[in-house]
Protein backbone atom coordinates (compact mmCIF):
# COMPACT_ATOMS: atom_id res chain seq x y z
CA UNK A 1 0.00 0.00 0.00
CA UNK A 2 0.90 3.17 -0.92
CA UNK A 3 0.65 6.02 1.97
CA UNK A 4 -0.84 8.81 0.44
CA UNK A 5 0.60 12.10 2.80
CA UNK A 6 -0.34 15.86 2.97
CA UNK A 7 2.31 18.15 4.48
CA UNK A 8 0.42 21.02 5.92
CA UNK A 9 1.65 24.79 5.98
CA UNK A 10 -0.35 26.39 8.32
CA UNK A 11 1.55 29.47 7.81
CA UNK A 12 -0.53 31.82 5.39
CA UNK A 13 1.36 33.06 2.43
CA UNK A 14 2.41 36.15 1.90
CA UNK A 15 -1.28 38.22 0.11
CA UNK A 16 -0.95 39.09 -4.03
CA UNK A 17 1.61 36.06 -4.34
CA UNK A 18 0.60 34.21 -7.29
CA UNK A 19 1.21 29.80 -6.45
CA UNK A 20 4.36 29.56 -8.52
CA UNK A 21 5.83 32.61 -6.71
CA UNK A 22 4.86 31.06 -3.30
CA UNK A 23 6.86 27.71 -3.99
CA UNK A 24 9.65 29.53 -5.36
CA UNK A 25 9.70 32.30 -1.79
CA UNK A 26 9.61 29.02 0.37
CA UNK A 27 11.87 26.98 -1.53
CA UNK A 28 11.24 24.57 1.70
CA UNK A 29 8.08 23.71 0.78
CA UNK A 30 9.14 21.75 -1.95
CA UNK A 31 12.58 20.46 -1.11
CA UNK A 32 10.28 18.39 1.79
CA UNK A 33 7.18 17.51 -0.70
CA UNK A 34 10.19 16.20 -2.97
CA UNK A 35 12.05 14.41 -0.51
CA UNK A 36 8.98 12.45 0.62
CA UNK A 37 8.05 11.75 -2.88
CA UNK A 38 11.26 10.33 -3.78
CA UNK A 39 11.22 7.49 -1.69
CA UNK A 40 8.04 6.47 -3.42
CA UNK A 41 5.37 8.12 -0.84
CA UNK A 42 2.41 10.12 -2.65
CA UNK A 43 2.16 13.64 -1.45
CA UNK A 44 -0.14 16.36 -1.88
CA UNK A 45 0.82 19.86 0.09
CA UNK A 46 -1.98 22.08 1.67
CA UNK A 47 -0.51 25.74 1.91
CA UNK A 48 -2.99 28.30 3.99
CA UNK A 49 -3.38 31.36 1.65
CA UNK A 50 -5.28 34.12 0.76
CA UNK A 51 -7.68 32.64 -1.88
CA UNK A 52 -8.10 28.86 -3.19
CA UNK A 53 -6.14 27.80 -5.51
CA UNK A 54 -4.34 24.08 -7.21
CA UNK A 55 -0.94 23.75 -8.88
CA UNK A 56 0.79 20.60 -10.06
CA UNK A 57 4.54 20.44 -10.06
CA UNK A 58 7.15 16.88 -10.64
CA UNK A 59 3.42 14.93 -9.77
CA UNK A 60 3.06 16.77 -6.14
CA UNK A 61 -0.38 18.59 -5.96
CA UNK A 62 -0.43 22.22 -3.96
CA UNK A 63 -3.39 23.00 -2.59
CA UNK A 64 -4.04 27.13 -1.52
CA UNK A 65 -6.73 26.83 1.08
CA UNK A 66 -8.59 30.30 1.56
CA UNK A 67 -8.42 31.13 5.18
CA UNK A 68 -8.23 34.71 5.31
CA UNK A 69 -12.09 34.78 5.90
CA UNK A 70 -12.31 31.79 8.95
CA UNK A 71 -12.63 33.28 12.16
CA UNK A 72 -10.15 31.30 14.34
CA UNK A 73 -8.38 27.82 14.40
CA UNK A 74 -11.90 26.28 14.69
CA UNK A 75 -13.05 27.23 11.31
CA UNK A 76 -9.63 27.19 9.88
CA UNK A 77 -9.62 23.09 10.55
CA UNK A 78 -13.06 22.65 9.15
CA UNK A 79 -11.57 24.52 5.99
CA UNK A 80 -8.56 22.14 5.83
CA UNK A 81 -9.97 18.87 6.85
CA UNK A 82 -12.59 19.25 4.16
CA UNK A 83 -10.30 19.16 1.83
CA UNK A 84 -7.79 15.87 3.70
CA UNK A 85 -11.48 14.02 3.12
CA UNK A 86 -11.77 14.99 -0.35
CA UNK A 87 -8.15 14.21 -0.92
CA UNK A 88 -8.13 10.84 1.10
CA UNK A 89 -5.37 11.87 2.68
CA UNK A 90 -3.66 8.84 4.83
CA UNK A 91 -1.37 10.71 7.24
CA UNK A 92 -0.89 14.70 7.94
CA UNK A 93 2.59 16.25 8.59
CA UNK A 94 2.24 19.39 10.21
CA UNK A 95 5.53 21.70 9.67
CA UNK A 96 6.10 23.49 12.63
CA UNK A 97 5.54 22.68 16.35
CA UNK A 98 4.06 26.12 16.68
CA UNK A 99 1.17 25.42 15.08
CA UNK A 100 -0.33 22.76 17.96
CA UNK A 101 -3.94 24.38 17.89
CA UNK A 102 -4.58 24.41 14.30
CA UNK A 103 -3.53 20.61 14.17
CA UNK A 104 -5.87 19.72 16.80
CA UNK A 105 -8.46 21.81 15.22
CA UNK A 106 -8.03 19.07 12.40
CA UNK A 107 -8.26 16.47 14.21
CA UNK A 108 -11.39 17.36 16.15
CA UNK A 109 -12.70 17.20 12.52
CA UNK A 110 -11.02 13.88 11.77
CA UNK A 111 -9.99 11.70 14.90
CA UNK A 112 -8.62 8.80 12.74
CA UNK A 113 -6.42 10.50 10.95
CA UNK A 114 -2.53 9.96 12.15
CA UNK A 115 -0.42 13.38 12.44
CA UNK A 116 3.48 13.83 12.61
CA UNK A 117 4.59 17.23 13.58
CA UNK A 118 8.33 18.44 12.19
CA UNK A 119 10.42 20.99 14.41
CA UNK A 120 11.69 23.45 12.41
CA UNK A 121 13.61 25.67 15.40
CA UNK A 122 10.64 25.55 17.60
CA UNK A 123 10.75 26.31 21.34
CA UNK A 124 7.76 25.05 24.25
CA UNK A 125 5.36 27.61 25.08
CA UNK A 126 5.49 29.48 28.33
CA UNK A 127 4.81 27.61 31.69
CA UNK A 128 1.14 28.74 32.03
CA UNK A 129 0.00 28.21 28.94
CA UNK A 130 1.11 24.58 28.34
CA UNK A 131 -1.72 22.58 29.94
CA UNK A 132 -3.45 23.64 26.85
CA UNK A 133 -0.96 23.08 24.61
CA UNK A 134 -0.25 19.45 26.06
CA UNK A 135 -4.38 18.75 25.25
CA UNK A 136 -2.88 19.89 21.39
CA UNK A 137 -0.01 18.22 21.32
CA UNK A 138 -2.02 14.94 22.36
CA UNK A 139 -3.45 14.77 18.71
CA UNK A 140 -0.68 14.18 17.57
CA UNK A 141 0.93 10.59 16.84
CA UNK A 142 4.58 11.63 16.30
CA UNK A 143 7.02 14.34 16.16
CA UNK A 144 10.47 14.65 13.95
CA UNK A 145 13.60 16.39 15.24
CA UNK A 146 16.82 16.74 13.33
CA UNK A 147 18.38 15.03 16.20
CA UNK A 148 16.53 13.51 19.41
CA UNK A 149 18.10 15.38 21.86
CA UNK A 150 16.12 18.76 20.56
CA UNK A 151 13.02 16.86 21.83
CA UNK A 152 14.57 17.54 25.65
CA UNK A 153 12.43 20.68 26.25
CA UNK A 154 9.02 19.68 25.28
CA UNK A 155 9.17 16.15 27.08
CA UNK A 156 10.70 17.40 30.38
CA UNK A 157 7.69 19.79 30.23
CA UNK A 158 5.85 16.85 29.91
CA UNK A 159 4.13 18.60 27.02
CA UNK A 160 4.44 15.02 24.58
CA UNK A 161 2.04 12.06 25.68
CA UNK A 162 4.51 9.06 26.84
CA UNK A 163 3.28 6.87 23.91
CA UNK A 164 3.91 9.89 21.26
CA UNK A 165 6.59 8.87 18.63
CA UNK A 166 10.10 10.70 18.44
CA UNK A 167 11.69 10.38 15.25
CA UNK A 168 15.47 11.36 14.10
CA UNK A 169 15.31 12.87 10.74
CA UNK A 170 17.29 15.98 9.13
CA UNK A 171 14.86 18.71 8.69
CA UNK A 172 15.48 19.22 4.85
CA UNK A 173 18.14 18.14 1.82
CA UNK A 174 19.93 20.39 -0.47
CA UNK A 175 20.56 19.80 -4.71
CA UNK A 176 24.08 21.37 -3.90
CA UNK A 177 26.72 18.64 -5.13
CA UNK A 178 30.50 18.31 -5.99
CA UNK A 179 32.33 20.32 -8.62
CA UNK A 180 35.78 20.72 -9.53
CA UNK A 181 37.73 22.95 -6.78
CA UNK A 182 40.16 24.02 -9.37
CA UNK A 183 37.53 25.48 -11.77
CA UNK A 184 35.61 26.56 -8.40
CA UNK A 185 38.13 28.77 -7.26
CA UNK A 186 38.81 30.06 -10.64
CA UNK A 187 35.20 31.13 -10.20
CA UNK A 188 35.36 32.44 -6.83
CA UNK A 189 38.51 33.31 -6.41
CA UNK A 190 39.36 31.63 -2.89
CA UNK A 191 42.63 30.40 -2.17
CA UNK A 192 44.54 29.20 1.00
CA UNK A 193 46.36 26.14 2.06
CA UNK A 194 43.57 25.46 3.54
CA UNK A 195 41.20 27.42 2.31
CA UNK A 196 38.14 27.40 4.83
CA UNK A 197 35.28 29.00 4.93
CA UNK A 198 32.53 30.57 6.66
CA UNK A 199 28.43 30.79 5.87
CA UNK A 200 26.09 31.95 8.73
CA UNK A 201 25.22 35.37 9.97
CA UNK A 202 27.94 37.47 12.14
CA UNK A 203 25.41 37.15 15.01
CA UNK A 204 25.86 36.07 19.18
CA UNK A 205 24.08 32.67 18.01
CA UNK A 206 26.79 31.70 15.53
CA UNK A 207 29.71 33.27 17.79
CA UNK A 208 32.00 34.06 15.07
CA UNK A 209 34.67 35.85 17.99
CA UNK A 210 34.83 32.98 18.77
CA UNK A 211 35.67 31.41 15.36
CA UNK A 212 38.06 34.28 14.58
CA UNK A 213 40.29 33.67 17.73
CA UNK A 214 40.38 29.63 17.16
CA UNK A 215 41.36 30.68 13.63
CA UNK A 216 44.41 32.88 15.04
CA UNK A 217 45.35 30.54 17.45
CA UNK A 218 45.74 28.02 14.55
CA UNK A 219 47.74 30.37 12.29
CA UNK A 220 51.28 29.32 13.89
CA UNK A 221 50.63 25.39 12.78
CA UNK A 222 48.87 26.52 9.90
CA UNK A 223 50.60 29.78 7.70
CA UNK A 224 48.95 29.31 4.33
CA UNK A 225 45.34 29.31 5.96
CA UNK A 226 42.78 31.69 4.49
CA UNK A 227 39.80 32.13 6.04
CA UNK A 228 36.34 33.82 4.14
CA UNK A 229 33.29 35.02 5.30
CA UNK A 230 29.75 35.12 3.88
CA UNK A 231 26.89 36.24 5.77
CA UNK A 232 23.50 37.77 5.69
CA UNK A 233 22.90 39.25 8.41
CA UNK A 234 25.72 41.50 10.61
CA UNK A 235 24.45 42.40 14.14
CA UNK A 236 28.71 42.04 15.24
CA UNK A 237 30.20 43.12 12.34
CA UNK A 238 31.77 46.39 14.28
CA UNK A 239 33.14 43.48 16.47
CA UNK A 240 34.28 41.63 14.08
CA UNK A 241 35.92 44.38 12.13
CA UNK A 242 37.93 45.65 15.27
CA UNK A 243 39.11 42.00 16.33
CA UNK A 244 40.79 41.15 12.74
CA UNK A 245 42.24 44.61 12.90
CA UNK A 246 43.69 44.57 16.35
CA UNK A 247 45.54 40.50 15.50
CA UNK A 248 48.23 40.78 13.38
CA UNK A 249 47.51 37.06 12.54
CA UNK A 250 44.27 37.71 10.90
CA UNK A 251 45.78 40.45 8.80
CA UNK A 252 45.48 39.85 5.04
CA UNK A 253 43.78 36.41 5.93
CA UNK A 254 40.20 37.16 6.61
CA UNK A 255 38.09 37.77 3.92
CA UNK A 256 34.65 39.29 4.84
CA UNK A 257 32.95 38.72 1.20
CA UNK A 258 29.24 40.07 2.90
CA UNK A 259 25.92 38.74 1.42
CA UNK A 260 26.10 36.15 -1.00
CA UNK A 261 23.62 34.93 -3.58
CA UNK A 262 22.55 31.24 -2.27
CA UNK A 263 22.87 29.98 -6.05
CA UNK A 264 26.75 31.42 -5.42
CA UNK A 265 27.21 29.39 -1.85
CA UNK A 266 27.48 25.99 -3.82
CA UNK A 267 30.44 27.47 -6.01
CA UNK A 268 32.02 28.65 -2.30
CA UNK A 269 31.99 25.32 -0.63
CA UNK A 270 33.41 23.65 -3.76
CA UNK A 271 36.25 25.52 -3.36
CA UNK A 272 37.12 25.16 0.16
CA UNK A 273 38.76 22.70 1.66
CA UNK A 274 37.00 23.20 5.39
CA UNK A 275 33.82 24.33 6.42
CA UNK A 276 33.71 25.97 10.01
CA UNK A 277 30.42 27.04 12.08
CA UNK A 278 30.55 28.04 15.60
CA UNK A 279 26.87 27.82 16.17
CA UNK A 280 25.47 27.49 19.42
CA UNK A 281 22.42 25.97 18.58
CA UNK A 282 20.51 24.94 15.32
CA UNK A 283 17.23 23.20 14.66
CA UNK A 284 18.82 21.43 11.69
CA UNK A 285 21.76 23.71 10.14
CA UNK A 286 21.34 23.94 6.30
CA UNK A 287 24.77 25.32 5.84
CA UNK A 288 26.17 21.96 7.35
CA UNK A 289 24.22 19.75 4.84
CA UNK A 290 25.44 22.12 1.86
CA UNK A 291 28.86 21.82 2.75
CA UNK A 292 28.90 18.03 2.83
CA UNK A 293 26.61 17.43 -0.02
CA UNK A 294 29.80 19.36 -1.91
CA UNK A 295 32.15 17.14 0.04
CA UNK A 296 34.05 19.42 2.54
CA UNK A 297 35.00 18.40 5.26
CA UNK A 298 33.08 20.19 8.32
CA UNK A 299 34.39 21.54 11.47
CA UNK A 300 31.38 22.07 13.78
CA UNK A 301 30.30 22.99 16.73
CA UNK A 302 29.59 19.70 19.15
CA UNK A 303 25.87 20.37 19.46
CA UNK A 304 22.80 18.15 18.90
CA UNK A 305 21.76 18.59 15.08
CA UNK A 306 25.38 18.83 13.90
CA UNK A 307 26.33 15.06 15.75
CA UNK A 308 23.12 13.84 14.07
CA UNK A 309 24.02 15.43 10.41
CA UNK A 310 27.72 13.69 10.93
CA UNK A 311 27.00 10.11 12.98
CA UNK A 312 28.78 11.69 15.64
CA UNK A 313 31.47 13.20 14.39
CA UNK A 314 32.43 10.60 11.93
CA UNK A 315 32.45 12.62 8.93
CA UNK A 316 34.28 15.64 9.56
CA UNK A 317 35.41 17.04 13.32
CA UNK A 318 33.12 18.47 16.40
CA UNK A 319 34.53 20.85 18.47
CA UNK A 320 32.54 22.30 21.97
CA UNK A 321 31.24 25.58 21.47
CA UNK A 322 32.44 28.73 22.13
CA UNK A 323 36.03 27.20 23.11
CA UNK A 324 38.27 29.12 20.76
CA UNK A 325 41.74 26.79 21.75
CA UNK A 326 39.62 23.30 20.91
CA UNK A 327 38.94 25.10 17.48
CA UNK A 328 42.01 25.99 16.64
CA UNK A 329 43.46 22.46 17.63
CA UNK A 330 40.72 20.66 15.09
CA UNK A 331 41.79 23.12 12.40
CA UNK A 332 45.08 21.73 12.59
CA UNK A 333 43.83 18.16 12.89
CA UNK A 334 41.04 18.58 9.97
CA UNK A 335 44.20 20.25 7.75
CA UNK A 336 46.12 17.42 8.09
CA UNK A 337 43.76 15.09 8.23
CA UNK A 338 40.49 15.92 6.19
CA UNK A 339 38.22 13.18 4.84
CA UNK A 340 38.08 13.04 0.72
CA UNK A 341 35.34 14.95 -0.84
CA UNK A 342 34.08 11.30 -2.12
CA UNK A 343 34.31 10.18 1.07
CA UNK A 344 31.92 12.99 2.42
CA UNK A 345 29.54 13.08 0.06
CA UNK A 346 29.31 9.62 0.26
CA UNK A 347 28.08 10.07 3.59
CA UNK A 348 25.65 12.76 2.16
CA UNK A 349 24.51 10.32 0.18
CA UNK A 350 23.88 7.27 2.83
CA UNK A 351 22.62 9.63 4.84
CA UNK A 352 21.08 13.11 3.93
CA UNK A 353 20.52 13.11 0.44
CA UNK A 354 16.63 13.43 -0.67
CA UNK A 355 16.18 9.84 -1.30
CA UNK A 356 17.92 8.41 2.00
CA UNK A 357 15.68 11.45 4.24
CA UNK A 358 12.46 10.52 2.15
CA UNK A 359 12.92 6.72 3.20
CA UNK A 360 13.14 8.13 6.77
CA UNK A 361 10.16 10.17 6.58
CA UNK A 362 8.94 6.83 4.40
CA UNK A 363 9.00 4.59 7.47
CA UNK A 364 7.74 7.18 10.40
CA UNK A 365 4.39 7.47 8.18
CA UNK A 366 4.28 3.95 8.08
CA UNK A 367 4.78 3.57 11.71
CA UNK A 368 2.05 6.26 12.49
CA UNK A 369 -0.47 5.04 10.08
CA UNK A 370 0.10 1.23 11.32
CA UNK A 371 -0.29 2.68 15.07
CA UNK A 372 -3.33 4.38 14.37
CA UNK A 373 -4.95 1.30 12.46
CA UNK A 374 -4.29 -0.94 15.10
CA UNK A 375 -5.83 1.02 17.80
CA UNK A 376 -9.04 1.81 15.96
CA UNK A 377 -11.44 0.28 17.51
Amino acid sequence: MVLHVAQINFLPASTGLAPDEVLAQWHSLVDIAELVADAGTRVSVIQAAARDDRLTRNGIDYYFVDTSGAVGATERGRRFARLLTEIRADVMHANGLGFAEDAFAVAKCLPQLPIIFQDHADRPPRWWRRPQWRRWYAAAAGVAFTARELALPFTRAGLFEPQMRLFAIPESSTRFTVGSRVDARAETGLHGDPCVLWVGHLSAGKDPLTVLEGVARAIPELPGLQFWCAFGSAPLMDEVQQRIARDARLSGRVHLLGKVAHADVEHLMQSADLFVSGSLAESCGYVVLEALACGVAPVITDIPSFRALTRDGSVGYLWPCGDATRLADTLVAAASNRPSAECVRAHFDAMLSFKAVGRQWADAYAQVHDDRRRRKP
